[in-house]
């Protein structure tokens, strides 16, 4: 190929059919192996190589590579190791950098962990030797080509409607609300879908780490990326920075992706000056840690009292969902809980819905408590119903 200008896709692959067809003659070849020969080939010089593959199916969900021998996928729940691999470490390098370069991040060996995103919005963390000692680690979680929606997450189980129901007037009646759950447990792709019920006539600003979030239906989105310090001398832009910047662009809500330190105090505070109905997510394992670590968070760069930390959150979050990875590898709500305020110094949590094993074993969300926003008509009540 002349390397000297720029080729189209199409006449990259011309140019690999050509190859192909002159191999071909001189050595027999299956019509179905030269189909599969120009397709490597072709993914090895425009694609990601053996990864286009992985990430053409819809049912895988997570792909993760233990240095350029060793890919695993995440499919239905379950791990599988792939029988393919990279031809050497080189070659995966050469995937990485382009993964990188799609979302002007920088990963070199002197800035060996980055997180960038797919153009298609999956989330890709990349970690180099020398901190990877076994060579490149690179997971993808991928992202479905068809957006989840609350309804859609009722029917696979993940809640229940009258927890949907719950949730779509707490985000239309501009409550803030926090997600929190586990390393996987599905919190962008249910912040994606909650944020389907804002209405249209509003102005959100997203703030993320790396841009995964895809709102589609409110037209008056701004989106915001932190920034990495770069070799040449561009300055870091932080969560905490863009917090600050958004609270001056007349934001009706703010959302911030995910919440990892001081930037927590930053986002209580938009939460409590006029941005209700904001939603952010965070990393616990049920909804009463994730009390704490924001309490840890906030207190990580800010010299401020525990008594006034938790009056912020006691004043801020007025809902908490917790989301889990379940036994066989589903993801759902397992609690959602209502803010009760300050009682003797702690923030007290009450809870509305929580998940238990029905008798065929499956996980469901059942209602077992009274919400305080009750006569604001934030449950539609079922007791005509059970009357009739």
């Amino acid at each position: 190929m002349d390397v000297s200008e720029e080729l189209t896709d199409e006449q990259v692959l011309q140019t690999i059919e050509q190859v192909v067809m002159a191999y071909a003659r001189e050595h027999y070849v299956p019509l179905s192996e030269r189909y599969r020969l120009k397709e490597e080939i072709f993914h090895g010089i425009r694609g990601l190589d053996i990864l286009e593959e992985l990430l053409a199916d819809d049912e895988v969900t997570e792909i993760m590579i233990n240095g350029y021998r060793t890919v695993f996928y995440e499919k239905r729940g379950e791990l599988f190791l792939w029988e393919k691999q990279f031809a050497s470490e080189e070659r995966l390098l050469d995937v990485i950098q382009k993964m990188a370069a799609g979302a002007n991040r920088v990963v070199n060996e002197s800035s060996p962990i980055a997180d960038t995103r797919l153009p298609d919005g999956s989330r890709v963390n990349i970690v180099l030797p020398p901190v990877a000692l076994d060579g490149p680690a690179v997971t993808i979680r991928k992202f479905s080509k068809v957006p989840y929606t609350m309804e859609r997450l009722v029917e696979m189980g993940a809640l229940s409607e009258e927890a949907r129901v719950y949730l779509e007037k707490a985000v239309r009646e501009r409550r803030n609300l926090f997600i929190s759950g586990g390393t996987g447990s599905g919190k962008t792709t249910f912040l994606n879908a909650l944020s389907a019920y804002i209405p249209e006539t509003e102005r959100v600003i997203t703030i993320e780490d790396a841009a995964e979030l895809q709102i589609r239906t409110v037209p008056n989105l701004i989106r915001m990326e932190v920034r990495n310090a770069s070799t040449e001398g561009c300055s870091a832009v932080s969560v905490r920075d863009l917090i600050k910047a958004a609270l001056r662009m007349r934001p009706s809500r703010i959302i911030v992706g995910e919440v990892r330190g001081a930037e927590a105090l930053d986002m209580l505070q938009a939460m409590n000056t006029g941005h209700e109905g904001s939603l952010s997510t965070g990393h616990a394992n049920s909804a009463q840690d994730m009390l704490s670590r924001l309490e840890t968070m906030v207190l990580q760069g800010n010299d401020i009292p525990l008594y006034a930390v938790r009056k912020q959150i006691a004043s801020a979050i007025d809902v908490f969902v917790q989301l889990s990875r379940r036994g066989d590898g589903s993801r759902g709500v397992v609690q959602i809980c209502e803010n009760n305020g300050l009682q003797d110094g702690e923030v007290m949590l009450y809870p509305v819905f929580e998940a238990k094993k029905a008798e065929d074993g499956k996980t469901t969300l059942y209602r077992i408590g009274e919400s305080k926003f009750r006569n604001e008509a934030l449950i539609e009540t079922t007791e005509g119903k059970d009357k009739e």
